[in-house]
């Protein structure tokens, strides 16, 4: 297991609280993340089958010589025994010493015992339950004298593996002033491990804290450091987040989590620097000092993947005064991680960053804080990493803030959109393949369609709306480019292959609610010579009764796509008004033709939003407004069935009171639908 971070993109914990996300229908393409589990999980699941024993063996080399014949030429010696007796003679030396040690038969037949258990496969159930009976019988209150000897420690992994609660934490409080000892041995690191994914939050509880006060010189340690940054990232609660990250404050506060070895931390504790540093301002200078220390230590040993640095590290920079001499200096210290004359570049640190909450945070504001010149050399560290991060929660961001603040969008346009929409690539199926399934992903289709949709709100959630709106502050005292003039630099890369995947996907873009989003806002925003194009087969896909079967009409996101197509643009919140995009799309000119037959059956269906769009848009033609009012005319009457329309059936859950007192727990409310509200919409124009 290795201890070198440099360039190991850090894997996101898979979290059981964790939002599931709603699948979308995508093509032939599916980007997969690799399949390795984490570091930590990895340690859980060893049970150490490979060590080395003494078997007995020889290398390969040694092999080789001994095979060869030896020469009597100039023979000055002869051994009075075979090379074979004198190993084993020394075996049975290497026995003797094993046997003469404490606990030599109680190790030995835990071993055994091991054995057996760890070919699962091999052993039925009831024969293991007699062998785990035995082993706990063995191990029962002597743990301490098996964890620390690389070749029984695993027995006791082997135990915690089939453990029943109540045993697995009889062996926790055993151990449980051994931890920080443990997490420094080659071999007991793996055991800690176990322990901690396989215990449940009690269990957790009481390992955790044994690392309070140690945190410095565990997180430099080359065997305890990867172990304490996944359990700090994975297993710690918020509180013990706190109490960690507070030891790289300074001495005093590493003596002070040492007291919560024993005792729970206050419910108010923080790792919030700049509070901190605001209670305590006499405190700025050491606390900054100690910190940036070691900050720049690990940077130094390349020891940049730790979760853990990059929240110190976030920390740390929120804690510097804009513009001051500390921050460029601490900016400096991060550039100084890229040469250029290393092979890749250099810039591990900064791809360890991109990958976690923290780490993209402070890499978007290295970008907006940073010259020209630094964007330039930031952006440059991705290279060949643009796709990866597209689809990583955090990452995106940081492919977000370099398109948002970059004045030079002729680098930002090859070093990141280039790339995004695989304009390298010749193979147009493959290509299209990969952008449908970058823009039906929650994830990817973010930093593409960021430079037409911005901030809104079908497109990035609250936090990101908060990040961007934080990197905008920053982008207005560093950027000279106009937001409205980078934008339409951007515009001109994207358009082009944007609308040219509609024209060729639109059918299988609109099976997904990401997809028709993606339609819409490609059509209103992007403008090159293929826009007509890709209209006309997003048109051409309404075609036909809106009644019948799999008709798009039914699927609710296509109707609110075509809606916001006829009606020309974006609907604005802060003014109430819809705002045009220009030039004007006329969407309408080219879904008329294709719906005209059916228009009252349009006006009736799930779909009737799209026919009050026809009547009330400013960017449909008054012509088309006429022919479509003449033929509802005649439909009025079926129209007005639809409006009026009712049926019981749909059913309610009872209101909160009921289902807390537990009254009328499963009485069920009928309310009545209320007919097609487009429909009545329309009749409501009609006169």
């Amino acid at each position: 297991m290795s201890n070198k971070m440099g360039g190991i993109k850090r894997k996101e914990a898979p979290s059981a609280a964790g939002k599931s996300e709603k699948k979308q229908k995508t093509g032939g393409y599916k980007y997969e993340k690799p399949a390795k589990p984490s570091r930590l999980e990895q340690a859980a699941n060893d049970d150490g089958e490979d060590d080395d024993v003494d078997t007995g063996a020889m290398n390969s080399e040694r092999a080789d010589m001994v095979k060869k014949p030896m020469s009597n030429t100039n023979a000055k010696f002869k051994l009075d025994t075979s090379s074979a007796e004198a190993h084993a003679k020394q075996r049975q030396l290497a026995k003797e010493r094993k046997a003469a040690k404490p606990n030599a038969d109680v190790v030995h037949r835990s071993k055994q015992l091991w054995e057996k258990l760890r070919r699962k496969s091999h052993v039925p159930k009831e024969e293991r339950e007699e062998l785990l009976t035995e082993l706990f019988s063995i191990i029962d209150g002597r743990v301490r004298d098996f964890v620390f000897k690389h070749d029984s420690v695993r027995v006791v992994q082997c135990a915690i593996k089939y453990a029943r609660p109540a045993q697995l934490k009889g062996i926790v409080k055993e151990l449980q002033n051994d931890v920080r000892d443990l997490v420094e041995s080659r071999y007991g690191k793996f055991l800690v491990a176990k322990m901690v994914v396989q215990g449940d939050r009690a269990d957790k509880d009481m390992i955790i804290p044994q690392f309070y006060g140690n945190i410095k010189r565990l997180i430099n340690h080359p065997e305890a450091s990867w172990i304490l940054d996944d359990i700090y990232r994975q297993v710690a609660t918020p509180k013990q987040k706190a109490v960690i990250l507070r030891e790289w404050y300074g001495a005093e506060y590493a003596i002070e989590g040492k007291q919560y070895t024993k005792k729970a931390p206050p419910a108010d504790v923080t790792a919030d620097l700049v509070k901190i540093l605001e209670a305590n301002p006499e405190k700025r200078k050491p606390i900054l000092g100690y910190l940036k220390q070691l900050i720049n230590n690990l940077i130094q040993k390349k020891m940049t993947g730790f979760t853990m640095l990059h929240d110190a590290m976030l920390q740390y920079f929120l804690a510097l005064q804009p513009g001051s001499e500390e921050q460029s200096e601490f900016l400096e210290i991060l550039r100084n991680d890229i040469d250029a004359e290393e092979n890749d570049g250099g810039g591990d640190l900064y791809r360890n960053l991109a990958f976690t909450k923290s780490g993209s945070r402070l890499v978007c504001l290295a970008l907006a804080h940073g010259s020209a010149k630094a964007r330039k050399q930031i952006l440059k560290c991705f290279k060949d990493h643009i796709e990866t991060m597209a689809f990583d929660v955090h990452a995106r961001m940081v492919l977000v803030a370099g398109l948002d603040v970059t004045d030079d969008t002729k680098l930002t346009s090859q070093t990141v959109l280039t790339e995004l929409l695989g304009l390298k690539n010749e193979d147009t199926k493959s290509k299209h393949d990969r952008l449908e399934a970058m823009l039906t992903n929650l994830h990817s289709r973010l930093p593409i369609l960021f430079p037409l949709a911005g901030t809104a709100k079908w497109l990035c959630q609250a936090g990101e709306k908060e990040a961007i709106k934080e990197i905008h502050a920053v982008r207005a005292t560093t950027s000279k480019k106009a937001p409205s003039q980078r934008r339409d630099e951007l515009l001109k890369t994207v358009s082009e292959p944007l609308l040219e995947l509609v024209a060729d996907r639109a059918s299988n873009l609109i099976t997904s609610s990401f997809g028709t989003q993606a339609i819409s806002e490609i059509l209103l925003s992007c403008n090159a010579s293929n826009r007509a194009t890709a209209a006309e087969a997003v048109a051409a896909l309404a075609e036909g009764d809106p009644h019948s079967e799999d008709h798009i009409a039914k699927d609710p996101a296509v109707g609110r796509m075509l809606k916001t197509l006829v009606t020309g643009g974006a609907f604005d919140p802060a003014t109430k008004t819809v705002v045009l995009s220009e030039p004007r799309l006329g969407f309408a000119a080219t879904l008329y033709p294709q719906i005209k037959e059916h228009i009252v059956s349009w006006a009736t269906s799930d779909s009737s939003f799209v026919v009050v769009a026809l009547l009330e848009s400013e960017d449909v033609d008054k012509d088309i407004k006429k022919k479509v009012r003449k033929a509802l005319e005649k439909g009025k009457e079926e129209i007005k069935k639809a409006a009026e329309a009712s049926s019981e059936g749909k059913v309610e859950k009872t209101s909160d009171e009921e289902e807390e007192t537990g009254k009328n727990k499963n009485k069920k409310r009928k309310v009545e639908h209320k007919g097609n509200a487009g429909a009545r919409i329309l009749l409501e124009k009609l006169g």
